[in-house]
This record gives structure tokens, sequence and C-alpha cells, in this order.
């Protein structure tokens, strides 16, 4: 029996669909169809629409049960990435957002957070080898209104949002580092 490319195309598509249902095989493929759109640098905000984050009082915990004041972070430059364990998009840019900590975790600073408890998160990233310090938070913001993860904000040193982005995306890239760069100077 001959199998024409038209029967074949539907096999294949079948085979796709049914990996997608299957939930051990569905996560590694949305995580990879991710990294994909996370090669994508994330665009600067044009200055005239940029929000300024005018409160501060905010508090988040580590792992260790130390709380950060996010007042402490006033006159800093600082990405402040809203993230899961369970997001493929959030998996597909934890690499590049991994990098980005190794070379500016001691010019700028870094606030991820996580809802999810301290022992997924911590379990997550070993097993990954990332060493970004993960916060809950103690507080609500009245400024971050996250909806969907992740979310990204990177803020200049006047509290203005430079960037503002929901969905995977190339932190490691040299617009970001560029724009980082000018934001330290």
């Amino acid at each position: 029996m001959k199998i024409t490319k038209k029967q074949r195309n539907n096999i294949i598509f079948l085979i796709l669909i049914a990996l997608f249902l299957i939930p051990q095989t569905r996560k590694p493929i949305q995580v990879f169809l991710q990294k994909g759109l996370a090669l994508f640098s994330p665009s600067v905000i044009d200055k005239s629409k940029q929000d300024t984050v005018t409160v501060y009082d905010w508090k988040l915990m580590d792992k260790d049960g130390s709380i950060l004041n996010f007042e402490d972070t006033k006159g800093k430059v600082v990405l402040v990435n809203f993230w899961a364990t369970w997001c493929p998009p959030c998996i597909a840019e934890m690499p590049s957002l991994q990098k980005l900590h190794n070379d500016y975790k001691d010019k700028i600073v870094f606030v991820l957070i996580s809802d999810e408890s301290p022992e997924r998160v911590n379990s997550f990233l070993q097993k990954n080898n990332y060493d970004f310090n993960v916060y809950r938070q103690v507080s609500n913001s009245d400024f971050f209104n996250v909806t969907g993860i992740p979310r990204t904000y990177l803020i200049d040193k006047k509290g203005r949002v430079v960037i503002d982005k929901t969905g995977a995306a190339n932190w490691n890239s040299d617009s970001v580092r560029q724009t980082i760069d000018g934001l330290l100077e």
C-alpha cells in the first residue's frame, strides 16, 4: 500500500497533535517552541510612553526568609521578572536571564518573583544551575499589576520603566546589554 503525500502529512499532523495531548511530551515541546520566540530582544519603550514607578512600598521575601524592601532599589537599575517553574515561556527565557545575571549581578538589581513554594523554585534552580535569588511577594505592589507571565520590567535609576515585556524574550541580547549599559552611565 502506497501512502500519498496528503496521507503522510495527515499522519504527521495527528502525531504532533497526540504529542501535545500527552502531558509528558507537551511541556518540552512548548518550551522548545518558546525558545524560538525567545530569540527576539524586547523593545525599549518610547520615552513619551514610559511609566514611572512612584510607589515603592512593596515587600518581598527570599528563600532564606530575608525581606527585600523594594524601597531599597530606588536610584538603581532594576530588572523585575515574574515567572513560574511550570510556565514554558518562562523556562525558555531563563538561560538568557542567567547569562545576563552572570555579567550584571553586581551592577543592577535582579528581582525575580515566583508565587510557587520555595522548595519547588529551589529544586528548579538547582536542576538548571541557575544562581539568581528568587522572591515571593509578602505584600502587593501598587505598581506591578501582572496578569500574564513571564512579565519583565527594566527600570532606570529614576524609576522609569524602560522595557515592559510580557512573554519570552532574549534578555542577553546586544540591544538589552546596550540599554543597560546606557542606564548605568
